[in-house]
Parts: structure tokens; C-alpha cells; sequence
């Protein structure tokens, strides 16, 4: 058996384990503890049911198991789809004693953890985080939302879940898009807070690219543990978690104006931590050198680093409106002081966001 890592996000008595190793989704035994009822609901999608959906199942036939497959995709992430799960849980007389698990990427395991939040006011629910994306950021944390026409994550609920399990062997079944998705929101925890972990990633990138099991293993645990470190400290966002959200309103817009169907969430960040590393230069807070190399870096996944063409100004600003973190009609956003350290902030030249929206132009 290949090396097992644990790590704990500590919030009091809704504390919870990760998990990160290879064929953890062939040991049922790390389920049992967090499963409190003898109900269980197993939610996925169309692309991971035929890959693990058979073997999940059966390692819980000592439990009355049920299962919903959703369609695959962001634009499905919505009400009408949430209420697929609701229909089931009460068609098949689920109680307050279920345990609902999330088998699958971000949007499964954002819809799931709402569904749990929501259902007879709250049940028990267990991520098995099946995509990079969410194995190091979605997961973890306790954020749980569907999107609306108008925004995205916009209805949800800060909900725990009793604990996460990365198993890393589903990233072989993963899509190099998929995969490179992911590798946006790892970039961005070195932005953020661990400039040695970006260095790291600058040296090692090609080794992630390749699916380098030991070299994700450990992107994967420091991401988490980066994330577990500022959740920990602030579990509803009401300060320094929203550094986290580095890129984020910047590529919620992007999203939001492609109606959540062209491009990954992953590949919308790429785009907003560029602009967003742009910005702080233009405000004299990072020097040119930590642009290029954050812009580099993504260019090396293959990931955008410009706006789509046809998003005016006017739209942008239009959508950033509607983010989460706009506070008193002031638009805060996550910004650089250097390659490490992020801060979130109203305090900056609006005429200098105008500009970087004026005057984008294709790159990369």
C-alpha cells in the first residue's frame, strides 16, 4: 500500500479529516466511521458513475443504498438540478440519519453539500473528491452552492462535511483539460500565501503535467494544507478566507457571461489571476517580473491568461457587481503585494481597474 497522508481542517467539534492516497476508493473501511445512519445516498454524474459508481455501491451493500446519476457540466450546476437529489432522498424515505456522499468534481460535491445542508435541515454528507479541482480546493472547507443566471454560487450554504477522500489514482481517468484546470487553483495557493510552494511548482510543473504520482500527492496535500490553515482561521469568510478567492471575481464574470458552458472554472481563474497580478503591478504593488511569472506558469499548463474578445468593459464590470464580495456597494477584490502574499481589498484605483478592462488585448 502506497503512503496515505492525513490532514485535519480544524473547526472545534465539526472538525474533519483529509484523506490523500492512491486506491482509497477500494477501502469502504474509511467510510464506515463517518456514516451514522443505515441510509446512504451516493451522488455523481454521467462521466464518474461508470467508472466508480459499481464498486462504491457494492462496498456499502451493508446499507441501504441508493444512488442519483445528474448530467455532467457547470451549467447543470442549478435548482432544478438540486431538486433531482430532493426528489430521490424523498421518494426513498431518506431520514434525518442519512449520509449523502459526493462521488465526483466540484459541481457534484457543491450540489451534494447544499443538498445536505438543505435536506430536514441538515444531514450528514462525505466528499470523494474524483477531480484535481476538487480534491484541492472544492472539497475542503464546507462551501456548497448551485449557481443562478444572474451569478454564480450564489445560493448555497457554508456546510462541513464529516470528511474528505482524495483517492489521487481517479486523476489517471482524469482529462489532461480536466487536469489542467486543477492545476489553476494549486497556482493559486502558492500566489496566495506559500511563495515557496510556488517556486516549487515552477521547478516542477512538468512532472504534475505528466501525472507524476508523487508529485501530485504532494501539490495536492500542501494545497490542502494551505487551505485547511486559512479555513481553520475563518470558516464563513468573513475576513482572511476570501483570499482563496484570488482570480475568482474576475472569472466568476467570465463564467457567469458564457452562461457556465465554454470554459472550465479552472481556465476562467487562470484568466482572472492574470488580471488580477496585472492590477496590483499597475497599482505599484508587484513588480512586472511576478506577472511574467505568474503568466508563464499557466502558459505552461496551457491555460488562458486573456478574457474571451467579445466581453466589453462595460460587461465585466456589469457582472463583478453581482460578487459575493462586493460589501456596502463596494467592490473588494484579491490582490498581490508579491508572489506569497494576497490581500483583499477595496482600497485601490478604480481608474486603474478601468483600465486593465479597457485596454485588454489577446495574449498567450
Amino acid at each position: 500500500m502506497k503512503k496515505q497522508r492525513e490532514l485535519r481542517v480544524d473547526l472545534g467539534d465539526r472538525s474533519y479529516p483529509i484523506v490523500i492516497g492512491e486506491g482509497l476508493l477500494k477501502q469502504p473501511n474509511l467510510l464506515t466511521p463517518f456514516i451514522f445512519g443505515q441510509q446512504v445516498l451516493v451522488v455523481t454524474n454521467e462521466t464518474i458513475a461508470p467508472l466508480y459508481l459499481e464498486s462504491i455501491m457494492a462496498g456499502l451493500s451493508s446499507y441501504q443504498v441508493e444512488s442519483v446519476v445528474l448530467p455532467d457540466g457547470e451549467k447543470y450546476k442549478n435548482l432544478e438540478t438540486l431538486n433531482t437529489i430532493f426528489d430521490t432522498l424523498l421518494s426513498k424515505k431518506h431520514n434525518r440519519t442519512t449520509t449523502l456522499i459526493a462521488l465526483g468534481g466540484g459541481v457534484i460535491g457543491d450540489m451534494t453539500g447544499f443538498a445536505a445542508a438543505c435536506y430536514q435541515r441538515g444531514v450528514n454528507f462525505i466528499q470523494l473528491p474524483t477531480t484535481l479541482l476538487a480534491q484541492v480546493d472544492s472539497s475542503v472547507g464546507g462551501k456548497t452552492a448551485v449557481n443562478h443566471p444572474m451569478g454564480k454560487n450564489m445560493i448555497g450554504a457554508f456546510y462541513q462535511p464529516q470528511c474528505v477522500i482524495a483517492d489521487t489514482g481517479t486523476l489517471n481517468t482524469l482529462d489532461d483539460r480536466q487536469l489542467r484546470a486543477g492545476l489553476a487553483e494549486v497556482i493559486k495557493y502558492g500566489l496566495i500565501a506559500d511563495a515557496p510552494f510556488f517556486n516549487w511548482l515552477e521547478e516542477n510543473i512538468n512532472h504534475l503535467l505528466d501525472r507524476d504520482p508523487e508529485a501530485l500527492a504532494y501539490a495536492i496535500e500542501r494545497s490542502c494544507e494551505n487551505k485547511a490553515k486559512v479555513v481553520s482561521l475563518d470558516e464563513r469568510e468573513g475576513g482572511v478566507r476570501a483570499i482563496l478567492n484570488l482570480g475568482h471575481t474576475f472569472g466568476h464574470a467570465i463564467e457567469t457571461y458564457q452562461s457556465y458552458k465554454d470554459w472550465l472554472h479552472g481556465e476562467a481563474v487562470s484568466v482572472g489571476m492574470v488580471m488580477a497580478a496585472k492590477l496590483s503591478n499597475a497599482l505599484g504593488w508587484i513588480p512586472e517580473n511576478d506577472v511574467s511569472r505568474t503568466k508563464e506558469l499557466l502558459l505552461k499548463c496551457e491555460l488562458p491568461v486573456s478574457a474571451p474578445k467579445d466581453m466589453s468593459a462595460e460587461k465585466f464590470l456589469e457582472l463583478m457587481s453581482v460578487d459575493k464580495k462586493v460589501l456596502d456597494g463596494s467592490l473588494r477584490l484579491v490582490l498581490l503585494k508579491s508572489i506569497g502574499h494576497a490581500v483583499v481589498t477595496s482600497d485601490f484605483d478604480p481608474n486603474c481597474l478601468n483600465t486593465l478592462l479597457e485596454s485588454r488585448v489577446p495574449e498567450g
